[in-house]
């Protein structure tokens, strides 16, 4: 699995939510983010804010790569990023700062996540609810999520 510094963060508060940077790892597809024992999810169709979705508590989670300003929460946004202490080294390699501002950050430490938990929940069979456009949008989003009621 291929790993990078990305910038992720929880929408389910709209601009406030948490937010992290650290390397993440990517499902051979790309189409998984693993981090700090976390399962994101692309969306297939965009959702209101985000643009990945977590697999096991159906929070929504806006997923970008680090921009080189260290603009990344958006402007109406407050709230420290989480940092990821082992990713600090390179992540001043991209940005056009050399110190962290303790203002801005908190360092932290990514927990590892455990792939396997989460490959067992994806692969489980699929149970779709009914026929309605709005449970096939559910579903193909967040399947999994139904064998967790």
């Amino acid at each position: 699995m291929k790993s990078k510094i990305m910038y992720l963060k929880n929408k389910s508060n709209g601009h406030n939510g948490l937010a992290w940077i650290g390397f993440v790892e990517f499902s051979k597809s790309g189409q998984t983010v693993y981090f700090d024992n976390k399962s994101l999810k692309k969306l297939k169709i965009s959702g209101i804010s985000g643009n990945y979705f977590d697999i096991e508590t159906g929070e929504e989670y806006w997923v970008s790569g680090v921009k080189k300003n260290g603009q990344d929460r958006h402007p109406l946004g407050s709230g420290k990023i989480m940092l990821d202490k082992s990713s600090i080294e390179e992540y001043l390699k991209l940005v056009d700062f050399k110190t962290i501002s303790e203002q801005k950050y908190t360092i932290t430490e990514f927990s590892k996540t455990d792939k396997t938990r989460f490959d067992i929940k994806e692969n489980a069979a699929i149970e779709l609810r009914d026929e309605s456009r709005q449970a096939t949008f559910y579903d193909n989003n967040r399947r999994k999520l139904i064998n967790s009621y």
